[in-house]
């Protein structure tokens, strides 16, 4: 199993936004005024299947929205968290059963040692960045939302 890494540069961010098609948004909001509405809205947008996660949703953004990452039965590429550093490790082994290929913590979310237990599996992680500022800065394709 190759190791994960934790990613940092604009290039292999710009990578990764490149040759991702579908986007799990943990903890997303079904409420339009919060930044995981918006960023998800913009990710759809822009062309990328997102899979809403969040308990006790039926629906966001015309998307089934699943419970849990244990729920979800399609792979994913990547699964963007919305969610508080210190609840990031309560969300390792659904990560670790669905084998995203990269696991993202939103701008001021950072949890270095699930960061850690991540890479080990192979799972590379991005942490404390904007997925939507981080596209429209290094892609900028199609409607900005």
């Amino acid at each position: 199993m190759t190791k994960g890494r934790i990613i940092t540069k604009d290039s292999e961010i710009k990578d990764i936004l490149e040759n991702i098609k579908t986007i799990a948004i943990l903890g997303l909001s079904p409420k339009p005024d919060r930044d995981s509405f918006k960023v998800a809205q913009y990710l759809k947008n822009q062309g990328y299947e997102i899979i809403p996660v969040r308990p006790a949703q039926k629906e966001i953004l015309g998307q089934k929205v699943y419970k849990s990452l244990d729920e979800i039965e399609t792979s994913v590429d990547l699964v963007d968290a919305f969610r508080a550093s210190d609840q990031i490790k309560g969300h390792i082994q659904e990560l670790i059963r669905l084998k995203p290929k990269f696991f993202w913590m939103q701008l001021g979310i950072e949890n270095h040692e699930a960061a850690e237990e991540l890479t080990k599996v192979g799972i590379d992680v991005v942490m404390n960045r904007c997925i939507k500022v981080d596209h429209g800065n290094l892609i900028k394709k199609k409607i900005i939302v």
